[in-house]
């Protein structure tokens, strides 16, 4: 799969990037050094080179695949778990419910499992669409 992940990305035009596999055999960290490549538009281009990767994978019979362009799914799943450990601090602190912004299911699945080892929070989705968001709830004993 690597070698058709990197035929797709030279597809797409670039010239000086690297494509690695990770840990897990689904995974693949791609490091793209292009200055249309920026921080605004990394998101939106990673979920479209992710449905294509998928879709591709799907019809040769691979295993689905997960791809992250210049560690910013590392970073941004980093800054999740740390907003899950501040939020849930602060409804300690506080003693009330802490609320999170809107996330997508993969975010929320990292605040929940992540939280999920404290007796003294209880997590919950809740909203519908984009909005769907996470409440933290202190727990009192």
């Amino acid at each position: 799969m690597e070698e058709d992940i990197k035929k797709i990305v030279e597809l797409l035009g670039f010239k000086n990037f690297s494509v690695e596999p990770g840990d897990e055999q689904r995974f693949f960290s791609i490091h793209i050094n292009d200055e249309s490549v920026s921080k605004e538009k990394l998101p939106g281009f990673i979920a479209d080179l992710n449905k294509v990767v998928r879709l591709f994978a799907k019809k040769k019979g691979y295993s689905p695949v997960v791809v992250d362009v210049n560690n910013y799914r590392r970073e941004r799943e980093r800054l999740i778990v740390e907003l899950a450990r501040a939020a849930a601090r602060q409804a300690a602190a506080t003693k009330s419910a802490v609320q999170l912004p809107a996330m997508n299911a993969y975010e929320r699945r990292l605040i929940h499992s992540e939280l999920s080892i404290r007796p003294d929070v209880r997590t919950e989705s809740v909203g519908e669409g984009k909005e769907r968001r996470v409440v933290i709830t202190f727990i009192e004993e």
